[in-house]
């Protein structure tokens, strides 16, 4: 007998009270996992979004891993309590990997839920969830030696999960690239990229093959100084507010059909920013 919930939201580590700010019907929270009595709605601060929980009763062990099986074959654990108990639980569900992945990858079709333990015999779980992979996280295999910094993990996961990848003859147009962890990702994709930032960037980086490197403010890149583009990077520390106006500006000349920026707030975070950047036709805002 399996009970059907509202929707529940995993939120990133750190982040639980920002996503509390945007969640209805809050009926109990395990960790990181909110649980609603609402519809499944799409919110900024969630991870993962479970879209259709129910709770299932169960006496043992295989009981409980059949009621997933018997459901589909692929899922991943979220980690909550009993942690002996889930582990012999997921023992025997089919295996999912968990190794780290390259990039560039393209996104799995394959549905993936999610599941936990509430107590010894209760499990909540979701056959339908919002991401592909394991609680929401993708792990790459990281790079040693090159990226001035681990930004560039960021960058993979926004291009994997937007599902379009710049690539060779590619012109970009990066602000606030210093000291270049993303610059270092797009010059490996074969692309053109002109790179601006009052730091300089990391040399190892400025001497790739395509980075055009110019010191000075990013905002100053408007469409009338720098001319079309294929892309706009940012990953700035700056008021949203200024770089909306300016995203915007650039949206409105027509002359750059793909962006790619990272909203760092100042302080609380700002919804109403958030929802300005989502009335941009065909945006996106994700953790």
């Amino acid at each position: 007998m399996r009970e059907k919930i509202g929707a529940a939201y995993l939120a990133p580590e750190g982040y639980e009270k920002q996503l509390l700010g945007e969640l209805e019907g809050v009926i109990e929270h395990y960790g990181r996992l909110f649980l609603t009595d609402r519809e499944p709605s799409e919110v900024f601060w969630a991870q993962n979004i479970w879209y259709e929980p129910f709770i299932a009763r169960f006496e043992s062990i295989s009981e409980a891993a059949n009621i997933l099986k018997n459901i589909q074959r692929n899922w991943a654990f979220y980690p909550n309590a009993l942690h002996r108990r889930s582990a012999l639980i997921k023992a025997k569900l089919p295996y999912i990997s968990m190794k780290p992945i390259q990039f560039p990858t393209k996104v799995p079709k394959t549905p993936l839920g999610s599941w936990t333990l509430l107590d010894r015999n209760t499990l909540l779980a979701s056959a339908h969830c919002s991401s592909p992979y394991a609680n929401g996280e993708i792990m790459f295999e990281e790079v040693q030696e090159g990226p001035p910094s681990r930004a560039y993990l960021k960058l993979w996961e926004a291009l994997v999960l937007s599902e379009k990848i710049p690539g060779p003859g590619d012109k970009c147009l990066e602000v606030g690239s210093s000291p270049g962890g993303w610059t270092w990702v797009l010059a490996k994709l074969g692309a053109e990229i002109q790179s601006v930032d009052k730091a300089p960037l990391a040399p190892e980086v400025a001497s790739m093959p395509g980075v055009h490197f110019k010191m000075g403010n990013g905002f100053a890149m408007t469409p009338t100084v720098i001319g079309a583009v294929d892309w706009i990077f940012c990953d700035m520390a700056c008021n949203p507010v200024k770089l909306l106006e300016w995203v915007q500006l650039w949206v409105k000349s027509g002359m750059c059909k793909n962006y790619l920026c990272t909203l760092k707030f100042q302080g609380e975070s700002s919804y109403e920013i958030a929802h300005a950047f989502r009335e941009i036709p065909g945006s996106r805002i994700m953790h």
